[in-house]
Formats: C-alpha cells, sequence, structure tokens
C-alpha cells in the first residue's frame, strides 16, 4: 500500500469536509441544531447532536463503500503505486482548476438541501440521524468543493477497500463534528453573531482548501516525477492563478441569504 497516497487521501478528505459546512445546506444545519432551537422545539440538543454526528458517520461510511467498490477494481488491474500517484498528482490540479473556476470550467453538482419540515414531523434522533446521514455522504446535498470528488477517486486509488471506507468514514465524522460549532448559543443575539463570524470565514476556508489541493498535487508529482516534477507542478500552479484572476468575476453573491433565513424564522419562533 502507498501509504502517501492514503495520508495524502486523508488531508484532502478533512480539507473537503470543513469546507464543505459553508454550503446552504450546512448553514442552515447550524441555524435549526443548536441548543436555543432544540429547546424551542423541546428536544434535547446534546442528544440530537450526538444523533446528527452518528448518522453523519454512517453517511461518511456509505461513502467509502461506494469507493471501496471502485478500489477493488483498481486493485483488480493492478495500477501501480507510481501510477496512482501521478493520476493523484493530476486529478488534485484538476479539482483545484474546478474551484478555481479557470476559464468558466467547474465539475458538475447539484443543489438539494434536506428537507426542515422533519424538524416539526419527527423525533430529534429522526431528524438528527437523517439530516446527519445525507450531510455525512458528502453527494446528497450541496457539493462546495470538487475536494469531494478528489476525496473519493483518491480512496479508490489506495486500492484498498478497508482504506478507502476509513477514508470516507473519517470525512463524515469530521462533517458530523461541525454541529458542534453552535453549542454555545443559547440566544437570538448569539446565533446572529455566530453566523456573521462563520459566514466571514468562508473565504478564507475556500483558498486554504484550494492550496491543499494544490499541495497534494506537488507533492504527488515529485513522488513520481521528482524535482523535475516540483518545478512542473509550480508552473502548473501559476498559470492557474494567472488564469483564475483574469478569468474570475469582480465579485459574486454568497449563498448567506438562504442559509440564513431558517435562522432567521427560528429566532422569531424561540423569541
Amino acid at each position: 500500500m502507498n501509504q502517501l497516497l492514503v495520508i495524502l487521501a486523508f488531508v484532502v478528505a478533512f480539507a473537503a469536509a470543513v469546507r464543505s459546512t459553508w454550503s446552504p445546506c450546512g448553514l442552515s444545519m447550524l441555524s435549526t441544531i443548536t441548543p436555543l432551537t432544540e429547546r424551542g422545539r423541546g428536544r434535547n440538543y446534546a442528544v440530537t447532536s450526538v444523533w446528527f454526528i452518528a448518522g453523519a458517520f454512517l453517511g461518511g461510511v456509505t461513502l467509502g463503500a461506494g469507493a471501496a467498490v471502485i478500489a477493488l477494481l483498481v486493485d483488480f488491474v493492478g495500477l501501480s503505486a507510481t501510477a496512482a500517484m501521478g493520476l493523484c498528482a493530476l486529478l488534485a490540479l484538476v479539482a483545484a482548476s474546478s474551484d478555481l473556476r479557470i476559464l468558466g470550467f467547474h465539475l458538475p453538482g447539484h443543489t438539494r438541501q434536506v428537507n426542515e419540515q422533519w424538524l416539526d414531523s419527527f423525533r430529534s434522533w429522526v431528524y438528527g440521524a437523517g439530516f446527519g446521514w445525507q450531510i455525512g455522504v458528502g453527494l446528497a446535498t450541496y457539493i462546495m468543493t470538487a475536494a469531494v470528488y478528489l476525496t473519493i477517486v483518491m480512496a479508490a486509488l489506495t486500492a484498498s477497500p478497508l482504506v478507502a471506507v476509513a477514508i470516507g468514514a473519517f470525512f463524515g465524522f469530521i462533517r458530523g463534528l461541525a454541529i458542534l460549532l453552535t453549542v454555545r448559543v443559547t440566544t437570538p443575539a448569539q446565533l446572529r453573531s455566530f453566523h456573521r463570524r462563520f459566514t466571514s470565514l468562508a473565504a478564507p476556508v475556500e483558498t486554504a482548501t484550494i492550496a491543499v489541493q494544490v499541495m497534494v498535487s506537488a507533492i504527488a508529482a515529485v513522488a513520481v516525477w521528482g524535482p523535475a516534477g516540483a518545478v512542473g507542478s509550480l508552473i502548473v500552479v501559476a498559470v492557474l492563478v494567472v488564469l483564475s484572476l483574469r478569468s474570475t468575476p469582480t465579485s459574486t453573491p454568497t449563498s448567506t441569504p438562504t442559509a440564513a433565513k431558517p435562522a432567521q424564522q427560528l429566532e422569531m419562533e424561540t423569541v
């Protein structure tokens, strides 16, 4: 097993999970499942959070199981460690290019959110685990970064089904832990303040996620092609940055208003 590839896969999974928290669905979860809102529904925040994290973990296991199937095929084909690292280097650049919107290039995704009617229709363990699974599986709701796809591919390139499942489970677990960010939100004012601070971090986190993908590409390239790979990666990254600066619009509206709507409604309900 290529240990470097496994380490890089876990790094990408972590970055993808963190970045995904800033999706409209992730922001909605941080508005609808808090000590403040759970108290307003007569529910226990700690219990709901445990179910949410458990559901997210199982969602990650589901994602990893899908990658494990591909890992079996990779193992059957007998892809060499060198070839796997070379593919990792190239695909990480593709993912970074997608997130940078180079010349309009962007991998396909979708804009689905969880059904918030569950909050009033089911018990806390149902919507907690159900929402958690959909968040943890990575592909069921908004896909905010190509690093999610890269996580799946890199997990498969390990050629180990068990490792692939572990990487998926790690992704889901990290996504689930995000629900604890609002553990101290007990008043509407604190909820508003939290979302202002959280939203301000969206751009830096997006930049950091792209940087992780570029770093992974560079490390993989060095492992395969040596110093020449490092030089090549730097050149490619420089070109991507220049193209990104030339093709990026001056500004684009964020999804914050959509995500913030549940928070505003729940503040009115709990006041």
